[in-house]
């Protein structure tokens, strides 16, 4: 099985390194943060320049690569070669060169740390190459964050950094950034660098150093539209449309739909608790509580018409019976046959 990206991490930070690392999936976080780290502290820095080299996947090929690979440090106890956009080597996909490489991965010179940072993309888990470097490398499967399990990934990521926050400006930050890491690590590292000492993150923290209005955003919508309160959805619409880069309209399609499924939800677990609604749908208690009051005020049959607005809308979005609509009316529309 390939091993989390945090397990390595932490190997890493104890100085444990490997001859092989194989970085691969969706989210190019971990595969940056690992790669960097390698970069920055496997080899002393007045060793690298003779000692570490950086190639690229579509400059390069396996050849090339195993050649890097195989040289003896000079004057030194390692050397690293990393392949960043490993995804893009031309030849990778050729069965003779898969051939090479796992040659090189049985028996791989212990003085080289060789790094592949495969982003976006998954090596076919039936392939014989797949197969060794499970088996004999540090293979990481890097994975996008459910949107589920995000607000857990931001508490844990701000405890790390040696802060707590608050849920809800982590369900805030979670439903206004998403689970774009980067983007989200960025916006945090920026705030923090305000801090002293450790710090307990408030709501009134994210709008005072990242932006994020707390009265108008994602969170803030969503409440409005649950507990139909017809003048603040307007006015977050409204505020939404003078800031169409940071509010696009499609991701706010998104988050409706998701919202309403989430609603169908509560309605098929009639009865739970508040404990188990929150854990059915991944979000923490104070946030169920809002969803047992929404679905007290959409039913099953409103939810599902619900869901033929949104695709209705979806459409006009995409230029179906649109006429000359802009982006706001079409989610104003879209707001109004749901509250009204």
């Amino acid at each position: 099985m390939p091993q989390t990206p945090q397990a390595v991490f932490k190997e890493l930070k104890e100085k444990k390194f490997a001859p092989i690392y194989f970085l691969e999936g969706e989210e190019p976080f971990y595969i940056d943060l690992i790669t960097d780290f390698i970069e920055k502290n496997a080899i002393p820095e007045h060793e690298r320049g003779f000692n570490q080299v950086v190639l690229y996947g579509k400059d390069a090929n396996v050849g090339l690569i195993l050649n890097n690979a195989r040289k003896f440090p000079m004057m030194a106890e390692r050397q690293v070669v990393i392949v960043k956009e490993a995804q893009s080597i031309p030849d990778l996909g050729k069965e003779e060169q898969q051939k090479l490489l796992i040659n090189y991965i049985q028996n791989p010179l212990p003085s080289t740390i060789l790094v592949f940072a495969h982003k976006y993309k998954k090596l076919d888990g039936r392939l014989a190459l797949a197969k060794e470097l499970d088996k004999r490398a540090i293979f990481v499967r890097s994975d996008k964050v459910s949107e589920y399990k995000l607000t857990g990934w931001i508490d844990e990521y701000i405890r790390d950094l040696g802060h707590t926050i608050e849920p809800k400006a982590s369900q805030l930050l979670a439903d206004s950034i998403g689970n774009n890491l980067e983007v989200l690590t960025n916006e945090v590292g920026k705030m923090l660098i305000n801090f002293q000492g450790p710090t307990q993150i408030t709501t009134q923290h994210i709008s005072q150093y990242i932006g994020i209005n707390k009265d108008y955003n994602n969170f803030e919508f969503l409440k409005a539209i649950g507990f139909r309160d017809v003048g603040k959805a307007n006015k977050i619409i409204h505020y939404f449309s003078q800031n169409p880069k940071n509010h696009p309209v499609i991701p706010l399609f998104s988050l409706i739909y998701t919202y309403f499924t989430r609603i169908a939800m509560v309605h098929q677990a009639s009865g739970a608790s508040e404990a188990q609604i929150a854990s059915m749908i991944g979000l923490p208690p104070f946030v169920a509580k809002e969803y047992l009051a929404a679905a007290r005020n959409y039913k099953m049959g409103k939810v599902i018409e619900v869901f033929r607005y949104i695709k209705e809308a979806d459409l006009r979005f995409k230029g179906v019976d649109s006429g000359s609509m802009s982006d706001a009316e079409i989610l104003r529309e879209l707001v109004y046959k749901i509250l009204h």
